[in-house]
């Protein structure tokens, strides 16, 4: 009987060891479930990727008489831009693991992400009118060939390697901006987060980078096209305080410090 009973509580604890780690790795990632939710079923998403991308296009018609001697390009992001990566954000919350280099990996070597709704249209009316596109993206260079066979694959104008500047040793994009600039006018730069558009956006040190936002709100719509992506961004860091090295708990309890209530 007492060799039963140890075996008994043997047992319970090891199950409640499971149920307790099971729960910890569902937590870790349960913040993103209403975000991804939002972006890959809610038709406002939709609405407004098309709204963003019908925009651009009439921008592009805007632009093209601009008496400037270079030829015109678009520059514009990849990740949550031309593809939707949300399946990936999903296979975090079902797993408990968020990003890291080794599960990116796994998902883009998969070259199954799918276009962004409106984003392969456009793509391809800028080519019509003669606007080259180029890809600046801070996917690691070790991922472009997957990346420009995902871009091929689904379809995109302009996906080639001449056209895809992936991140070397520095996430800001400011010297692959300006090495289209070397050869091309820059009409319209479309993005997810801030620092698709320019180096004066990487700060967030001060109030989350709102002043700088104020500042330059007449470029929205003109030169910057921001579209929606709720589910991750350099918007984070400035919500953590930017600490690298946080337990989950610890962002957690910031998360929540962050909210605006009454």
């Amino acid at each position: 009987m007492k060799k039963l009973l140890i075996l008994f509580v043997g047992l319970s604890f090891i199950l409640e060891s499971c149920n307790t780690q099971n729960a910890d790795n569902q937590n870790t990632q349960d913040h993103l479930i209403m975000s991804v939710l939002w972006y890959q079923k809610s038709a406002e998403m939709k609405a407004m990727y098309y709204q963003c991308f019908n925009w651009a296009k009439m921008r592009i018609d805007m632009k093209l008489d601009d008496q400037i001697d270079l030829p015109k390009a678009v520059v514009v992001d990849i990740d949550e831009t031309m593809l939707d990566n949300s399946p990936f954000e999903t296979n975090c919350i079902r797993t408990g693991i968020g990003y890291t280099k080794e599960t990116w990996s796994e998902w883009t070597s998969k070259i199954s992400a799918t276009a962004l709704p409106g984003a392969l249209e456009f793509s391809k009316y800028a080519q019509s009118k003669g606007v080259e596109v180029f890809y600046i993206s801070n996917r690691s260079v070790d991922d472009f060939d997957v990346t420009l066979k995902n871009l091929q694959q689904v379809g995109f104008a302009f996906a080639d390697s001449s056209h895809l500047l992936l991140k070397t040793n520095t996430s800001s994009k400011k010297a692959r901006r300006d090495l289209v600039k070397e050869n091309y006018e820059i009409i319209l730069l479309i993005g997810d987060n801030l620092g698709d558009f320019s180096e004066i956006f990487e700060d967030r040190s001060t109030n989350y980078g709102f002043e700088t936002v104020e500042e330059n709100k007449d470029k929205f719509g003109d030169l910057f096209i921001m579209l929606p992506n709720p589910m991750y961004g350099s918007w984070e860091n400035a919500v953590f305080n930017n600490q690298r090295g946080l337990s989950d708990q610890e962002k957690y309890q910031l998360r929540k410090e962050n909210l605006i209530g009454y």
